[in-house]
């Protein structure tokens, strides 16, 4: 396991906001003014976008017709379902292509009638054998089966050869992505893409998922199909935020911005997913021990629901979390829910072998430096399992704040995933290193590095040929060096608003609650609260964590705070701080609810600590 460190001091910061706005949404709405001041740094200004934000609802979605490609893709799958035709469904192996293949399957079926039912059928490539993407043997024995269209989902924006093969073999292609195209080559040959980010596309949200892209198609044909104002009331309050459970899961899983759009989806689909009816999904939440008498959180989803799906694609067949979310069977949905389950546990196994490696590997690295000297890191070993190379590049970025990419070979390919720091554009890095116009490293001009690489900004997937690497690592340190500055890397901890602890009520709880869901782009609130006293000795637990006792100088409510050691060596920070009872410090941290409801009340989950009024511990943009 990759060990915490006590770290650098962070510089916290709150960000400067308008202090009239701020004074017009706590009028509007009644938010406590640290609520009011967590808005307006996030954009939100006016009485109207608050009161939205604090209670979205279906009306908050926007209508999928505004896509580029919508119409034709609809009146296509229209037509296909109209006279019988066979349809593929093209999916991808990780949470949000198998839900949306699910969404859009489910879908289709509901627009067709009982006298002519609609014949849909889905691929899901498996990780290992497949890859990713659509593949043109898949494509030839489709057609020989009678299929004459196939739609994407998750994947196709850069499947340029795939298309081209389709066409050859008189399939029509719809292409639903969420990932950026080709800035070159621009998208595939299609009769419709539909994806949010590709140009010339009015959609004003552009962030979507995957799942989120198919959702939008699956919303138009269905919107299509309605023919009465009965229908559409119908379909506005029941069948659409039914369909938000899955797309939910799946924005929180892929880890988009919880912004805009994504926010209210995430938002209505946990609400959706209180005492799920369908019998996969009530098992998965059973086995993942998420109660199902209230709507779970997106910590929830994020940690119990969401790796038990990717478990699937990452260790073995990535279809059986179709089949779980399509079955009606609960006998059925039992069975895959508990092998998900043991999937998980194999997956949780691997990683953390693989994580100690990376540990050696990084310590070789540092030397006996406290810091990192490269500016992006790239590990690889023969033995890691491709199933978590995602994961694991997540864990090294968290452990040297660093963008990471980590990679396995097989058969002379290196196969590797990434994920980056805020500030760093991975795709754009790896788009930069792909091509060089000089003949450096040993490779003739022009000539591509990777056989193939996509993604976003904050992660990306690829694979090249193993005696690359190296020259992987240094074209990605050269470009590196020119872009991540001190400032980039330096800690830096962004907190939402400076509170005492006497404000720290169950009422201002359930304010922050409502500026839930949490993720990236909508992050949990971070609060700083200064010159707190220790009013008993620092408590250990487990040897890695600690608890300690904090209340305010004239105050009589007390507060237990508790640091977690996943990042940040907690008793070695207490140590080199000299903590006792009577210290005074100044401590920045989430607001929890205790997590014993024998023990009911709230508690302070530690992001950092420092003493009262040491020069680092000064507030910027305050």
């Amino acid at each position: 396991m990759i060990s915490a460190q006590a770290g650098p001091q962070q510089q916290w910061t709150i960000r400067p906001h308008d202090t009239d706005a701020v004074a017009r949404l706590v009028e509007a709405t009644g938010c406590p003014r640290a609520i009011a001041e967590l808005l307006v740094t996030r954009g939100i200004v006016e009485p109207g976008e608050a009161k939205s934000f604090f209670h979205s609802c279906v009306d908050d979605l926007i209508d999928p017709m505004l896509m580029l490609g919508m119409r034709v893709a609809v009146s296509r799958i229209q037509q296909a379902v109209r006279s019988g035709e066979p349809i593929l469904i093209y999916g991808d192996y990780d949470v949000d292509g198998t839900t949306a293949t699910v969404l859009l399957k489910t879908a289709i079926e509901r627009i067709a009638t009982k006298e002519l039912p609609a014949i849909v059928t889905y691929h899901v490539p498996h990780r290992l054998r497949e890859g990713y993407g659509m593949q043109a043997g898949v494509l030839g024995q489709a057609a020989v089966s009678g299929v004459r269209l196939v739609i994407s989902v998750d994947t196709g924006i850069r499947a340029f050869a795939a298309a081209t093969e389709a066409k050859a073999l008189g399939l029509d292609l719809i292409v639903t992505d969420h990932h950026l195209p080709d800035e070159c080559e621009g998208v595939p040959e299609a009769i419709a893409v539909l994806n949010p980010a590709q140009e010339g596309c009015p959609y004003p949200f552009k962030s979507l998922c995957g799942a989120g892209v198919a959702f939008k198609l699956a919303h138009a044909i269905l919107a299509a199909a309605a023919e009465t104002d009965a229908e559409r009331e119908r379909l506005k309050r029941g069948l659409i935020p039914s369909f938000l459970k899955l797309v939910a899961i799946a924005t929180i899983a892929d880890s988009v911005p919880l912004e805009g759009e994504n926010r209210v989806i995430a938002a209505l689909g946990l609400r959706e997913l209180r005492n799920p009816v369908q019998p996969g999904l009530r098992a998965l939440m059973q086995v993942a021990q998420i109660p199902i008498n209230r709507a779970p959180t997106a910590t929830e989803v994020g940690f119990r629901l969401a790796p038990r799906i990717n478990a699937a694609g990452r260790m073995d067949i990535a279809s059986d979390v179709v089949e779980l979310f399509l079955t009606r069977d609960t006998e059925r949905a039992a069975e895959l829910a508990e092998k998900l389950n043991r999937l998980n546990d194999d997956r949780r196994a691997t990683e953390t072998r693989a994580l100690e490696a990376i540990e050696i590997q990084l310590n070789a690295l540092r030397g006996q430096s406290e810091e990192f000297p490269a500016d992006c890191i790239v590990l690889d070993d023969a033995d890691w399992h491709r199933g978590v190379l995602g994961i694991l590049a997540s864990r090294v970025v968290d452990r040297t704040g660093r963008p990471a990419l980590v990679l396995t070979h097989e058969d002379g390919q290196a196969h590797g995933s990434g994920r980056s720091i805020q500030g760093f554009h991975l795709l754009e890095a790896l788009t930069a290193v792909h091509i060089v116009s000089d003949r450096v490293d040993g490779m003739e001009a022009d000539a591509g590095l990777f056989s193939r690489f996509g993604g976003h900004a904050h992660a990306v997937g690829f694979s090249l040929p193993s005696d690359r690497v190296g020259v992987l690592r240094e074209r990605l340190q050269r470009y590196g060096a020119s872009l991540l500055t001190g400032q980039l890397l330096t800690p830096n901890l962004e907190c939402d608003a400076e509170v005492s602890l006497d404000e720290l009520t169950q009422d201002f709880f359930d304010w922050i609650t409502r500026c839930g869901p949490f993720g990236i782009g909508n992050r949990e609130p971070i609060f700083v609260s200064r010159e707190v006293t220790l009013t008993a000795e620092v408590r250990l637990i487990k040897e890695r964590h600690i608890c300690l006792q904090v209340q305010q100088e004239g105050k009589t409510q007390r507060f237990s705070a508790l640091g977690w050691s996943r990042t940040v060596n907690w008793p070695m920070r207490c140590e080199e701080l000299a903590l006792g009872l009577g210290s005074r410090i100044d401590v920045a941290y989430r607001l929890k609810t205790k997590a014993n409801p024998q023990f009911p009340g709230l508690e302070l989950e530690l992001i950092d600590l420092r003493l009262a009024a040491s020069p680092t511990g000064h507030l910027s943009g305050a």
